[in-house]
């Protein structure tokens, strides 16, 4: 079952996806004529892994990591499915990444890796939108519009246990290409060591990292990523205010 939210007139309300209409106890909402998609969850964290991909320490001559390495990007980051990507005035290099994420469910923590697919509500998509040339993580891909993410909710997907395809299009070219067991580590691993660490809880979003990432975006480019079994997040790249004085 796919769940999404949408922004209407009396505000946000959530509820079953389907075609293009969002179900609710209170009645259907169609999205683009009853209110636009917001984010599928109301996080207070992202936890983001990097370098879980060979062929990503391969092109950015990382070292291996002995455990999953990660950072943290505030909800103050997100964005919804087609909302507009504003290209960030401090930086001349800004690039994208393709990444499965799980929403989780209920609080938790100490997880073990049999008990995460408990714990977990759904599958989503996010964008790990980076400024390169900025100097420490937290600069390069904590800032606002940074963590695209949506366009829903899709709950009846295992990444556990299952193997999942896919791929990134940046102005209809194909960027990236690949499949989840090409993870160093895996969704069940990522989960369960996040939550040794931290109380994770409802709404709360990991993403599992990228593939390789062949290239920068620029304004006008439109950024499509799919996961089979989940969906296609796309937003298109626009300049902000400040570039567009």
């Amino acid at each position: 079952m796919r769940l999404a939210r949408i922004e209407t007139s009396s505000g946000p309300v959530a509820g079953r996806y389907e075609d293009g209409v969002v179900h609710t106890d209170d009645g259907t909402y169609e999205v683009g004529v009853d209110g636009e998609l917001l984010p599928p969850c109301e996080p207070t964290a992202l936890y983001c892994v990097g370098r879980n991909y060979a062929e990503t320490l391969e092109q950015m001559e990382y070292e291996r990591p002995e455990e999953p390495d990660f950072f943290i990007k505030p909800p103050a980051s997100l964005l919804a499915h087609e909302e507009p990507i504003p290209y960030p005035e401090f930086t001349d290099e800004l690039t994208y990444a393709g990444e499965l994420a799980a929403v989780i469910g209920e609080p938790c923590h100490d997880v073990s890796e049999d008990e995460v697919a408990d714990v977990v509500r759904g599958y989503t998509i996010m964008n790990d939108v980076d400024a390169l040339d900025q100097q420490g993580r937290t600069a390069r891909k904590a800032f606002d519009g940074s963590g695209p993410l949506g366009p829903w909710l899709e709950t009846e997907l295992d990444a556990t246990a299952t193997e999942i395809e896919m791929y990134t299009d940046v102005a209809g070219e194909r960027r990236q290409e690949a499949t989840t067991d090409l993870m160093l580590f895996g969704v069940a691993e990522i989960v369960s060591y996040l939550s040794k660490r931290f109380t994770l809880r409802p709404g709360d979003v990991i993403a599992f990292g990228s593939p390789a990432n062949p290239g920068l975006v620029e304004p006008g480019d439109t950024v499509e990523i799919t996961y089979e079994g989940v969906g296609t997040l796309r937003n298109t790249v626009v300049k902000s205010a400040e570039n567009s004085e």
